[in-house]
């Protein structure tokens, strides 16, 4: 099955200039990933949300990964000559089948790490997870613990009896760390009670899950938070971060498949990211749930940019 197409360059628009000053003069579309020496990153879209129809979201987040793409390609240009910035193309799913585009999510992703490029993936639904965890674990040494911080007002921890869905991934990693013998190293960040049932907060207990909830993930809690954040990457030896833009208030993401006013707003978000990058341990990232059906403005998506914006200024 072919559910890999090669990158849009048409994606990559902007205001032009004769010295690669804007985002869309720098990126590179390639078609074929190689081993890089200089520092690299990469754009890896998924554009799939057959997971959020399976968990009976609204759907319209196959289409996010374009419209982030579009926002970023605007953005000024701040990296250096020699760091490379890729778009490596895209992910898709054929025939409802997800579990087939997770797979090749998780292969694309441990070539890219294995060719020494950090990659950035856009989603498409939360679903991404459980495909780019996979992808980590396959790409490193089998010694080396992998750290998960999800960024989120949702666990994501439902029991997959009923199939596997966008609220499944991590339950999934958990099980899967079991049958491998190694440990489910996860933090959750911005989960909010009128977003999750009981159920799922006696998983993530039983689970060992380390949860940072809603109320308490703002600047006044700033310094717990980073200590906790930097307790939590000292366990552990790599660092795989998720944003799941449904954790934001609507205020600033009403495009995403679950909107809430009750979020976090991006300036916690963006302090603790700097957390995680400037830990060293940082090797991978995705940004989930994007829906351009429900959008403001491009405001969701303008978000999304400008997380990843930050991300390849500081990483």
């Amino acid at each position: 099955m072919n559910n890999f197409k090669k990158p849009d360059s048409s994606l990559w628009q902007g205001r032009k200039s004769n010295g690669d000053l804007y985002i869309h003069e720098k990126v590179i579309c390639v078609d074929a990933i190689k081993k890089e020496s200089a520092k690299t990153f990469a754009i890896l879209s998924y554009a799939c949300d057959e997971g959020v129809k399976r968990n009976q979201g609204r759907v319209g987040a196959v289409t996010g990964p374009e419209a982030i793409k579009k926002q970023l390609a605007k953005m000024p240009n701040h990296l250096k000559n020699n760091t490379q910035f890729l778009d490596v193309g895209t992910v898709f799913c054929v025939d409802d089948n997800m579990e087939q585009a997770q797979q090749t999510l998780a292969k694309t992703i441990t070539t890219l790490l294995k060719n020494n490029t950090f990659p950035i993936v856009l989603g498409g639904g939360h679903d991404i997870a459980y495909g780019h965890y996979n992808g980590i674990f396959n790409a490193i040494e089998k010694d080396k613990t992998i750290g998960i911080i999800n960024f989120d007002a949702h666990f994501d921890l439902r029991a997959n009896t009923n199939g596997y869905n966008s609220g499944t991934p991590f339950y999934q990693i958990a099980e899967d760390c079991k049958t491998n013998n190694t440990t489910f190293n996860y933090l959750c960040l911005g989960i909010r009670d009128d977003a999750n049932d009981a159920s799922l907060f006696t998983t993530a207990n039983k689970l060992g899950v380390t949860v940072i909830k809603n109320e308490d993930f703002n600047l006044h809690q700033s310094k717990k938070i980073q200590e906790q954040i930097s307790t939590f990457i000292n366990s552990v030896d790599v660092v795989y971060t998720t944003i799941d833009l449904d954790g934001f208030s609507s205020a600033y993401a009403a495009g995403v498949s679950a909107a809430s006013p009750m979020g976090f707003s991006p300036d916690i978000a963006l302090q603790c990211l700097q957390t995680i990058i400037k830990s060293g341990k940082l090797i991978s990232l995705d940004i989930a749930e994007m829906n351009p059906t429900y959008d403001i403005d491009n405001q969701t998506a303008k978000l999304a940019a400008s997380i990843v914006h930050t991300v390849i200024h500081s990483a």
